[in-house]
């Protein structure tokens, strides 16, 4: 292929902490490479639409502190069909975009591969998720401030149960992932967590409820992802509550707060990371692969194998819950 000389960018499917200093690293390293660099707005469907505008160093000043996307997200079903793909394929034409990075997670990755099969356009992924779920990076961009933000929120709803020794179900995001839930319940101290991998079983939860903890002088924390099987945290809650009406229990659900606020230092270092390096693997031009980070280094990962297997959660983590609730 002819050498690359106009780069586009977008951001696909839900946001993360970080997005934007991936976007800014993606420009500024373009730029540093002689190339021009292209915002795509509103993920696909602002592809297919053509809502594209060059962007300049200064453009992408002020904002590797601020959460979420300037160049929007949105979900395109659109993108989803052939028709759609060859839309967007005529639209980097006719903006002469020769190459394009990617931030999102496994299904924006999809239609990236589609894209590169069908019209051999050369496609690089960043992955930016809050779920950590993607296989082949230790870390996604948002992760690490989701986690925090979830810490944050479990050590303020601690202090109120203490308060009035009641025991709360904390419902935090990852429908199809237990990341984030796994890590808040280590950080947080909770008695348990419930995730989706693992086949819920009350059993131990009773367990706890049952030998430690006294309603008139206990407080408790359990952790529970939003997907997890048995219906999230308000549903377990009720299963517990019509067992024990003599336990004062609260549900608190994190919701969308975890998506937003300044990403912490990690996140913006890892972005700016996997910025650069997608705009170098342009360069040298790789196509098809997303950038990842495994054990402190830089990987290229192809999307067939991203997209094709899962990552699992740690199992010496899930023990280690267990372990330091007694």
């Amino acid at each position: 292929m002819g050498r690359i000389k106009r780069i586009g960018v977008l951001t696909s499917g839900g946001d993360a902490p970080g997005m934007n200093a991936a976007i800014r690293a993606v420009v500024r390293t373009a730029i540093f490479n002689g190339c021009e660099a292209y915002g795509i707005f509103g993920g696909y469907q602002g592809l297919i639409e053509g809502d594209i505008k060059r962007l300049k160093s200064n453009d992408v000043s002020n904002i590797i502190q601020r959460g979420g996307t300037i160049l929007k997200s949105a979900r395109s079903m659109e993108f989803r069909t052939p028709e759609g793909r060859t839309k967007a394929a005529q639209m980097l034409a006719e903006h002469k975009i020769d190459a394009l990075v990617v931030i999102g997670g496994d299904g924006s990755f999809t239609g990236a591969k589609l894209l590169i099969q069908e019209h051999d356009i050369p496609v690089v992924g960043i992955p930016g998720t809050i779920d950590n779920d993607l296989y082949g990076t230790d870390s996604t961009i948002g992760y690490d401030t989701a986690v925090n933000t979830a810490v944050e929120a479990v050590d303020k709803i601690k202090d109120t149960a203490s308060a009035h020794n009641r025991l709360f179900f904390v419902e935090v995001m990852g429908r199809d992932a237990g990341f984030i839930a796994l890590r808040t319940a280590i950080a947080t101290g909770a008695e348990a967590v419930l995730v989706p991998e693992v086949e819920t079983d009350l059993t131990d939860l009773e367990h706890f409820i049952e030998k430690d903890y006294n309603p008139k002088t206990s407080s408790g924390i359990v952790i529970v992802a939003e997907g997890e099987k048995s219906g999230g945290a308000y549903s377990i809650a009720e299963k517990v509550a019509q067992k024990h009406p003599e336990y004062d229990i609260r549900v608190s659900v994190l919701g969308h707060m975890q998506r937003g606020g300044s990403p912490s230092q990690f996140d913006r270092v890892l972005a700016s990371q996997l910025g650069a390096a997608a705009v170098d693997a342009l360069m040298d031009d790789q196509k098809s692969i997303m950038l990842g980070i495994m054990n402190k280094e830089i990987v290229h990962v192809p999307f067939n194998k991203t997209i094709k297997h899962t990552k699992n959660l740690n199992p010496e983590l899930l023990n280690l819950v267990r372990i330091l609730s007694i």
